[in-house]
C-alpha cells in the first residue's frame, strides 16, 4: 500500500437533493451536505470538520439535528437504506447507531425528525412502501410502524410536537395527518380534509397548533388536527400603523381556491417572537405575534443577485429550500435551490428599521452547476474554476476565500491561469477569451475564434498557451498572440493536454484512444501509443518527465514510455476520469466516475493497491496538485470544489524541494484609481457633514437630558420622604413583633414542662406492663424448644426403618434383572450365526450375475467404438465449414462498425454546425440590441445636459439669496453661544447638588439595610428556638418505642442530652443490674435530672445547636462533593468497561476471520 494519501481539508459547495440540508450546531457552526460528506463549518474561524458517508451509499437524502444539538441523523439511499446517527460532541463525529427498517426492504428515507428530548427518531420511507417508522434510537429498537400514504400523494415533511414525545405531524400532497404513539402502535389522532391542498412545509406554533404552507401561497392553521382556519391579511390596517396584519380566520366552504398566489411557500420556521416564512423566490418575511390569533409582518428580507452578474434585480430564480435559526435566535440562515447558503443577523435587522434588508452569503458564493475547468498558478495561491453556470471564479486555497468571480452570457468549458496569476484564459461556447485579473473585476482584452474550447493550458514559462478545437491543438504566443503551431493527428476529440517542465514537449490524449507526445518547437510527433478500444480522459507527465501516465474508459491506469506500455494497474469496476501526479514522484492520484479519489503508489504496482477517499458524489472532472505538494484540488459534476491535504500515514505533510514565494501584486487600471480617489474625497466630505450634524444633535440631546435630570431629582426627593415614613412604620411594627415573640416563648416553656411531667408518669406505667409480658414470653419459648426436640427424635427413628426396607426390595429386583440379561445374550448369539450363513449364500449368487453383465457390456463397447470413429470423420468436415462461416460473419461485423463510426462522425459534425448557427444568431441579436441601447443613451444624455444647465442657473440665484440671509443668522448664533455658556454653569451647580443628594440617599439606604438585617436576625433566633423545641419533642416521641429495651432507651436519652444539653457528664454512670426494677428506678432518676438540666440551660443549648448545625452542613457539603466524585469515577469505569467489551468483540471477530482464512 502507498505511504501517501489525501485527507479532506476544506470544501466549497452544497449538495442538492437533500432534505433539511442546513442546521445550526451552535451560534458559530453550521452543518450541511457537500460532496459525499456532511460538513461542520465554523463561520467565524473558517474551519471545517468532515463526517464521511458510507461506502455502499447511493447518495444522502435527508438530515436531522436533535433539539439538544448533539446528535446528527443522516439518511442514505442504498439497496437497503439506513439512517446513521453521529455524535457531534466527539471530535471526529463518532458513529453512534445505524438504524434500518428491519426485515422491510426500503431504498430511501425521504425525511426524518428527532423528538424534543432527543431519545426518539421518526423516518418516512419513499415509494412504494411510504412507511412511517418510530425508533427508540439509542437501543436501535423499532417501536412502531405505519403506512401513511400512497405514491399519488407523496410526503414532504414529518415532525414531532415540541411538547409531546409521542405526537407526530405528517404533511404532503393531499396529506395532513396527526399520529400518536401509544402501546407500540401509531394511531391517527385526527382526520383533516386535505385532498385539495399540496402542503410543502409546516411548523409547530404551540402544543396543539400547526401552521402549514401550500404550493398556492396559503398558510393554513391546524388546531388539534383540524384544518379549519387560515392566516389571512386583515382588510384594514391597524390604527397608528400602515402595514396590515395576519389574522387567523375560519376556512369557509367556498374558500378552497381563494387567495391563490403565484409564489409557493417552500419553508416555514417558528421562533420565540412568531414565525419566519418564505413568501416567494428569494424572499423571506418575519411575522411577530401581537395577540393569540394576530401576527404583524415586521420585516421583509430579500436575496440580491450576485455582484459578479450583469443583472442587478433580486434573484428571482432562487427558491428557499431550508431555513434554520441559531440557538440564541441571533442569526437566520437559509439554503436555496441554486446551491447557495445565506444568512442575516436578526438583532441588526431589529435595529435597522428603515430601508430594505438583504441576505449575505453565509460562507462564499458556490457554483450552482457542474464544474468543467480547474487551474492553478505558481506566483499566487490561486485556483480558477469554470462552470456550466456561466461563471468563472478565482479562489485562494491558503485563506480559503473567494477572491474574484464573474458571470457571463455563455457557458465556460475550460480555464487556465497564467503562472503569474494576473491573467486567465477561458474557453466559452463561442470564443476563447484571454482576460486580465483586476483587483475587483475580470475583463477581456483579447479574443480568439475557437468555439467550444474544452481544453486549454499555459506553458510553465507563461510565454505560450495551448488550446484545443475539436481534434486540433493550437499553440499561441502569449506576447504576440500569434498562432505558432497547429498540432494535427488525432482522429477524435482531444480530452486532455499537459506541458513538460521545460515547455519543449506537450502530451495529448483523446477519444480515439491515442496518446501523442509532441515537440512544441517543430510541431512533430515524437512518440505515440494508440489503443482504439479505450477513450482517454486524462493524461500527465511523470515527476521526472520521462514517461506518460494516462487513464480512460477501459478502467486501467497506464504508464507509457517510448511508444510502449511500461506498467498498468489492473482493471476495476469503476472508471478513472482524471489524473494528477505529485511533484515528489511518490504517489499518483486518480478521480473516478463515482466521485472517489484513489492514491496509487508510484512506480505503479502490479496488483490492485490503492487508498480510497470518498470525496464527491459525482464524476470527478478535474484534479490538480499544488506546486509545493501540500494540497490536492478536485472538482466534480456535483458543483463542489474540494481542497484535500496530502499527508503520509503519520499525518504529516510532504516535504517539497521547491521553494515557492507567493507575490501580492495586482492589476489596477488608471481609470479605476481615479474613480476610487474621487470616491474617497466625496466620502470625506460626507463624513465632515455627518460630524457636524452629530455635534448639533448631541447638544440637543444634552439639553433634553438636563431637563430629564431635573424631573428625576424631584421624583427622588419625594421617594426619599416616602421611604422615611415607611421606615418609621416598620420600626413600630418591629417593636410590636418583638413583644409578641417574648410572650410566645414564655408560654411555650411553661407548656413544655407540663407535657414532660405527664409523659414521665405514663411511660413508667407502660414499662412495668411490658416487663411482665416479656417474662411470660420467655417461659413459652422454653416449652416450645422441648417439644421441638421430641419431634426430631421421632423423625430420626422412622427414617432409619424406611431405609432398611428400601434396601431389601431393591436387592431382590437386581437379581431378577441379571437373570434376564443372561437369557438375552444367548438369543443374540444364535441370531448372529443365522445372519452369517444368509450373507454367504447372497454373495455367491451376486458373483454369478456380475460375470454375465460384464460379458454383455463388453460387446456393446466394441460396437460404440466403431461408430465413434465414423462420427469423428464427419465432425472434421463440419468444423471446416463452421470456420469459414465465422470468417464471413467477422468481415460483416467490421463493415458494420466502420459504418457506425462514420455515422457518429457525421452526426457530431452536424451538431457542431447547428451550435455554430445558434451562436451566430445570438451575436446578430446582441449587435442589434447594443446599437439600439447606444441611440437611447445619446438621446437621454442630451436631455440630461439641458436639465443640468437650467439647474445651474437656479442654484446660482439661490446661493446669492442664502448669503444675504446668513449674515443676520451669524449674530444670532453668537448670542445663543453666550446663553449656552450660562446654562452650562447652571448645569454644573445642579450636578453638584445631585451628587450631594445621592450621597445622602446612599447613607439612608445603608441604615435601612442594617435595620432590616437586625430584624432578620431576631426572627431567625425565634425560628431556631421553635425548631429546637420541635426536634426535642420528636426525639422524646422516638424514645417511647424503646420502653421495652431499657439499654437502647438509656443510650437514646444520653444522645438527646448530649445534643441539647451541656457536654459535661451529668451524673455517674453505673452498670445495669440483672433485676428489672432497679433499672426502671435508675432510668426514672436519670430522666428527672436530664429534664431539669434542659430547662435550666435551654439558651446555651440553642447556641451549641447552631454550632452543630454548621458542622453538619459542612460535612454534608463534603459528602456531596465526594458522592459527585464517586459518580464521575463510576461513569469513567463504565465507559472503560464498554470500550473493553467492544475491543474484545473486535478481537473475537478478527480471530474468527483469521481462523476462517
Amino acid at each position: 500500500m502507498t505511504t501517501v494519501l489525501s485527507q479532506s481539508h476544506f470544501i466549497f459547495g452544497l449538495r442538492e437533493g437533500v432534505a433539511n440540508n442546513l442546521c445550526f450546531v451552535d451560534e458559530q457552526t453550521v452543518v450541511f451536505p457537500s460532496g459525499n460528506s456532511c460538513v461542520l463549518h465554523n463561520t467565524v474561524q473558517r474551519w471545517q470538520r468532515f463526517i464521511p458517508g458510507s461506502e455502499k451509499s447511493l447518495g444522502q437524502r435527508a438530515l436531522a439535528l436533535s433539539p439538544n444539538r448533539r446528535y446528527l441523523a443522516v439518511s442514505e439511499k442504498a439497496e437497503k437504506a439506513s439512517i446513521t446517527v453521529f455524535d457531534l460532541h466527539h471530535e471526529q463525529g463518532r458513529k453512534r447507531k445505524v438504524l434500518t427498517a428491519g426485515d422491510l426492504l426500503v431504498q430511501e428515507f425521504l425525511c426524518m425528525a428527532f423528538s424534543p428530548d432527543s431519545k426518539y427518531l421518526i423516518g418516512q420511507t419513499g415509494a412504494p412502501e411510504w412507511m412511517l417508522i418510530f425508533w427508540f434510537w439509542e437501543k436501535n429498537k423499532v417501536l412502531a410502524m405505519l403506512k401513511t400514504t400512497t405514491s399519488n400523494n407523496p410526503i414532504t415533511q414529518i415532525s414531532f410536537s415540541p411538547h409531546n414525545n409521542m405526537q407526530v405531524c405528517v404533511s404532503g400532497n393531499g396529506v395532513f395527518k396527526m399520529f400518536r404513539c401509544s402501546e407500540g402502535v401509531l394511531k391517527q389522532s385526527s382526520i383533516a380534509k386535505a385532498e385539495t391542498f399540496n402542503f410543502l412545509c409546516h411548523t409547530w406554533m404551540s402544543e396543539d397548533r400547526v401552521v402549514a404552507g401550500t404550493d398556492t401561497g396559503r398558510l393554513l392553521v391546524s388546531e388539534s388536527g383540524d384544518l379549519r382556519k387560515e392566516l389571512k391579511m386583515s382588510s384594514k390596517p391597524v390604527q397608528g400603523q400602515n402595514d396590515r396584519h395576519l389574522e387567523v380566520r375560519r376556512i369557509k366552504e367556498g374558500d378552497v381556491n381563494e387567495g391563490v398566489t403565484l409564489f409557493r411557500i417552500t419553508a416555514i420556521l417558528s421562533y420565540s417572537k412568531g414565525f419566519v416564512c418564505s413568501t416567494g423566490p428569494g424572499t423571506v418575511c418575519l411575522f411577530e405575534r401581537l395577540e393569540e390569533d394576530v401576527y404583524r409582518k415586521s420585516r421583509e428580507i430579500q436575496i440580491l443577485s450576485d455582484p459578479g452578474s450583469s443583472d442587478l434585480t433580486p434573484a428571482q430564480g432562487q427558491e428557499i429550500d431550508t431555513m434554520c435559526i441559531s440557538p440564541a435566535e441571533e442569526t437566520l440562515a437559509i439554503s436555496t435551490t441554486q446551491r447557495q447558503l445565506y444568512s442575516i443577523n436578526l438583532s441588526s435587522a431589529d435595529t435597522k428599521r428603515e430601508g430594505k434588508l438583504h441576505f449575505e452569503f453565509l460562507t462564499q458564493p458556490f457554483h450552482s452547476n457542474s464544474i468543467t475547468g480547474l487551474s492553478i498558478c505558481i506566483r499566487k495561491p490561486f485556483m480558477a474554476t469554470s462552470s456550466l453556470d456561466h461563471s468563472v471564479r478565482i479562489w485562494n486555497y491558503e485563506t480559503r476565500e473567494l477572491e474574484l468571480y464573474k458571470e457571463f452570457q455563455e457557458e465556460a468549458f475550460s480555464v487556465a491561469l497564467h503562472p503569474t496569476g494576473l491573467f486567465i484564459l477561458v474557453g466559452f461556447s463561442d470564443k476563447l477569451r484571454l482576460m486580465n485579473l483586476f483587483i475587483d473585476d475580470i475583463r477581456t482584452f483579447k479574443e480568439f475564434t475557437l468555439r467550444g474550447c474544452r481544453e486549454c493550458a499555459f506553458s510553465h514559462g507563461g510565454h505560450m498557451f495551448a488550446a484545443v478545437n475539436g481534434n486540433v491543438i493550437h499553440i499561441y504566443s502569449f506576447t504576440s498572440f500569434e498562432n505558432i503551431r497547429n498540432l494535427k493527428g488525432h482522429n477524435g476529440k482531444v480530452r486532455a493536454i499537459a506541458w513538460s517542465l521545460d515547455d519543449s514537449q506537450l502530451v495529448s490524449s483523446g477519444t480515439d484512444g491515442a496518446v501523442y507526445e509532441w515537440s512544441t518547437q517543430t510541431g512533430k510527433r515524437e512518440s505515440e501509443s494508440v489503443l482504439k478500444s479505450c477513450s482517454y480522459t486524462g493524461v500527465a507527465f511523470s515527476s521526472d518527465y520521462k514517461s506518460i501516465l494516462a487513464v480512460g474508459s477501459d478502467l486501467t491506469v497506464r504508464e507509457i514510455q517510448d511508444c510502449q506500455v511500461l506498467r498498468e494497474v489492473p482493471a476495476d469496476e469503476i472508471a478513472h476520469t482524471a489524473l494528477a501526479v505529485s511533484h515528489s514522484g511518490r504517489v499518483v492520484f486518480t478521480g473516478t466516475s463515482t466521485g472517489t479519489i484513489r492514491a496509487i503508489k508510484y512506480p505503479l504496482p502490479i496488483q490492485k493497491e490503492w487508498i480510497t477517499q470518498h470525496a464527491h458524489c459525482g464524476l470527478v472532472t478535474r484534479m490538480v496538485i499544488t506546486y509545493d505538494d501540500q494540497f490536492l484540488l478536485t472538482v466534480s459534476e456535483d458543483g463542489c470544489l474540494l481542497i484535500s491535504k496530502i499527508i503520509d500515514k503519520e499525518g504529516r505533510g510532504l516535504k517539497s524541494n521547491r521553494q515557492i514565494v507567493h507575490t501580492e501584486e495586482i492589476l489596477v487600471t488608471k481609470a479605476d484609481l481615479e474613480e476610487k480617489a474621487h470616491k474617497m474625497l466625496e466620502l470625506k466630505m460626507h463624513l465632515e457633514e455627518l460630524h457636524m450634524e452629530n455635534e448639533y444633535q448631541l447638544r440637543l440631546k444634552e439639553m433634553n437630558y438636563n431637563e430629564k435630570l431635573k424631573d428625576l431629582s424631584d421624583k427622588f426627593i419625594q421617594e426619599i420622604k416616602s421611604l422615611k415614613t415607611t421606615q418609621e412604620m416598620l420600626k413600630t411594627e418591629m417593636e410590636r413583633r418583638e413583644r409578641e415573640t417574648q410572650q410566645n416563648s414564655t408560654e411555650s416553656a411553661v407548656k413544655h414542662s407540663k407535657d414532660l411531667k405527664d409523659l414521665e408518669q405514663s411511660y413508667t406505667s407502660k414499662l412495668i406492663v411490658e416487663h411482665n409480658k416479656y417474662e411470660d414470653l420467655l417461659q413459652r419459648h422454653e416449652q416450645m424448644q422441648e417439644d421441638y426436640q421430641r419431634q426430631l427424635k421421632c423423625a430420626e427413628d422412622s427414617r432409619r426403618q424406611a431405609l432398611v426396607e428400601l434396601t431389601q426390595t431393591y436387592e431382590a429386583k437386581l437379581q431378577d434383572k441379571t437373570q434376564r440379561l443372561a437369557q438375552c445374550q444367548e438369543e443374540a448369539e444364535q441370531k448372529l450365526r443365522e445372519f452369517e450363513e444368509i450373507r454367504r449364500r447372497a454373495e455367491e449368487e451376486e458373483g454369478k450375475k456380475m460375470d454375465a453383465i460384464q460379458s454383455k457390456y463388453e460387446k456393446l463397447l466394441l460396437s460404440e467404438r466403431e461408430e465413434q470413429t465414423k462420427l469423428r470423420g464427419s465432425s472434421g468436415v463440419m468444423t471446416q465449414q463452421l470456420y469459414s462461416l465465422q470468417r464471413q460473419i467477422d468481415d460483416r461485423m467490421e463493415d458494420i462498425n466502420k459504418m457506425k463510426k462514420e455515422r457518429q462522425g457525421l452526426t457530431g459534425f452536424i451538431r457542431s454546425l447547428e451550435s455554430d448557427i445558434v451562436v451566430l444568431k445570438r451575436q446578430i441579436s446582441e449587435h442589434e440590441k447594443t446599437s439600439q441601447d447606444k441611440d437611447r443613451t445619446t438621446s437621454d444624455l442630451k436631455i440630461m445636459n439641458q436639465d443640468l444647465e437650467k439647474l445651474k442657473f437656479m442654484l446660482e440665484c439661490q446661493l446669492s439669496d442664502l448669503k444675504k440671509q446668513i449674515e443676520p443668522q451669524q449674530d444670532e448664533l453668537t448670542e445663543k453661544a453666550h446663553r449656552i455658556l450660562k446654562l452650562e454653569e447652571q448645569l454644573e451647580e445642579i450636578t453638584k447638588s445631585n451628587s450631594k443628594l445621592k450621597l445622602s440617599m446612599s447613607d439612608l439606604r445603608l441604615k435601612l439595610r442594617s435595620k432590616d438585617k437586625e430584624v432578620q436576625r431576631e426572627t431567625q433566633k425565634v425560628k431556631d428556638l421553635e425548631t429546637l423545641l420541635e426536634r426535642l419533642r420528636c426525639d422524646l416521641h422516638g424514645c417511647v418505642g424503646l420502653i421495652q429495651e431499657p439499654r437502647k432507651l438509656k443510650d437514646r436519652i444520653l444522645m438527646i442530652y448530649g445534643r441539647y444539653g451541656p457536654h459535661t457528664d451529668a451524673g455517674e454512670r453505673s452498670s445495669s443490674d440483672d433485676h428489672v426494677v432497679k433499672t426502671v428506678c435508675y432510668q426514672r432518676d436519670h430522666l428527672e435530672k436530664t429534664v431539669n438540666s434542659l430547662q435550666m440551660k435551654l439558651l446555651q443549648s440553642a447556641k451549641e445547636h447552631d454550632k452543630v448545625y454548621l458542622k453538619l452542613m459542612k460535612e454534608n457539603v463534603t459528602l456531596i462533593a465526594e458522592i459527585n466524585e464517586l459518580r464521575k469515577e463510576l461513569h469513567c469505569v463504565r465507559t472503560k468497561a464498554k470500550e473493553d467489551r467492544v475491543q474484545r468483540g473486535l478481537l473475537k471477530k478478527s480471530r474468527s476471520g483469521s481462523g476462517k482464512d
